[in-house]
């Protein structure tokens, strides 16, 4: 079936210039990662993902996360099951 249906959305230019450069990096395109997300709420009959909002500690980790705070590095997944003490 041909694709012709359009789908307009609104959103802050960061948000869409962040997305993008993710997406770029993922080999994919907006309108394939919308297709996939429509995809999979069609699949699964709801949001492909749990809707919640996070907890303290979990946007706290977030946040270290991001400016790259109490990282752990591993050099393969020896050196990580290693660290994780499995």
């Amino acid at each position: 079936m041909a694709k012709t249906a359009m789908i307009m959305a609104r959103t802050t230019p960061d948000l869409k210039k962040d997305v993008e450069r993710i997406l770029k990096k993922l080999g994919l395109s907006t309108t394939e990662a919308i297709n996939i997300f429509l995809s999979q709420i069609r699949l699964r009959q709801g949001l492909p993902f749990d809707v919640k909002i996070p907890n303290k500690m979990t946007l706290e980790t977030f946040r270290k996360t991001n400016e790259g705070k109490e990282l752990v590095k591993c050099k393969n997944a020896d050196d990580m099951f290693k660290k994780l003490g499995i």
